[in-house]
């Protein structure tokens, strides 16, 4: 009898204090392998783009969107052998120019890609084939207009009507929250997702990357060692903290990067991450290099340590490897996925 309340009191106190399957703490991260000998240069001549460049992949084409342009925002190369195509989204002010361009954002399904002009407080809609057939003179229809007070600032299609977005809520003049919700891309309708983590202290940044195919979402935290994974509905999977996690407080005085850029690659998510001071001592941004790969349930697996800067990256499926847009002594290069 004392065996069997013995048992069922240690019960109890796992039950209470045991692993949770929804709160995972990783203190070391410390399967390193080196690949920079892997990573091979994209070299691209012409046009000429700007040292902060976004890449997207979207069917056979690289779209390479140049933050600061002196022209055009979009540049259009094939994935394949990147051959450069054409250019579009002209910056300006005129009736055909964008004005701030945010995102590059993709429907696969429709063959569609759109663009948000936060200037102009517009989606622009854009169709693939007839930007290949008509290349620079193509003038894209506007999808909708935006709220100037609760808008999306980068989003994922999910369906015919519906997307998953980084929403931003302004906070009077020089602040602002962003939030994970839901776009009705037809209406311009926002449903905000129900779960926010509940201990993040002061500034929250975070970005957003879905995934149809696995029907899950990672919001992930560039000043908090944190990401979190939910269904589509928004209902928590897990809560994955790494090793600088500070009960949801950033670093006192000192201002520090965590994840940098986060990518579903087939059945595992690849992450970029700093972990260094935001700002150097010597007043220089610190861009990450190592890309973290989890599995689908945020199992830390192993750190691939690039070497190099990375700007921003982007998953080529079909030739199972990494774009990466870096800003380092090459500007873009692709990362081989075979043996990993």
């Amino acid at each position: 009898m004392n065996r069997i309340l013995y048992f069922l009191f240690i019960v109890g106190c796992c039950s209470c204090t045991g692993s949770n399957e929804t709160e995972k703490y990783q203190g070391t991260r410390d399967k390193v392998i080196h690949v920079r000998d892997k990573v091979e240069e994209i070299k691209i001549e012409d046009p000429l783009i700007g040292s902060y460049a976004l890449v997207h992949v979207m069917d056979e084409y690289l779209f390479i969107r140049d933050v600061r342009p002196f022209d055009k925002y979009i540049h259009l190369f094939d994935k394949n052998n990147f051959g450069y195509i054409s250019s579009m989204a002209k910056r300006g002010q005129g009736p055909e120019e964008i004005t701030n361009m945010g995102s590059i954002n993709i429907d696969e399904a429709k063959r569609k890609f759109y663009v948000t002009d936060h200037g102009k407080q517009k989606v622009l809609s854009y169709d693939l084939d007839s930007v290949l057939t008509y290349a620079s003179s193509y003038t894209p229809r506007v999808k909708m207009g935006i709220d100037e007070f609760l808008f999306p600032d980068y989003y994922q299609i999910l369906n015919d009507s519906i997307s998953i977005c980084r929403i931003i809520q302004p906070i009077g003049s020089n602040n602002f929250k962003p939030t994970v919700g839901k776009m009705n891309m037809n209406t311009g309708e926002i449903e905000l997702m129900k779960y926010e983590h509940p201990k993040i202290i002061g500034r929250k940044r975070i970005s957003v990357v879905a995934s149809i195919e696995h029907g899950i979402y990672v919001e992930y935290y560039h000043n908090h060692d944190l990401m979190t994974i939910c269904n589509l509905d928004g209902d928590l999977i897990c809560n994955i903290y790494g090793p600088d996690w500070i009960d949801g407080s950033e670093r006192e005085g000192v201002y520090y990067s965590y994840y940098g850029g986060m990518i579903f690659c087939g059945d595992k998510i690849y992450a970029a991450y700093s972990g260094e001071r935001s700002i150097t001592e010597k007043g220089q941004a610190s861009w990450p290099t190592k890309l973290l790969v989890f599995d689908l349930q945020g199992n830390y697996i192993q750190t691939l340590e690039t070497g190099l800067h990375i700007s921003n990256f982007c998953y080529d499926k079909e030739n199972n490897r990494i774009i990466l847009s870096l800003n380092d002594d090459i500007q873009f290069g692709y990362l081989p996925l075979d043996g990993f």
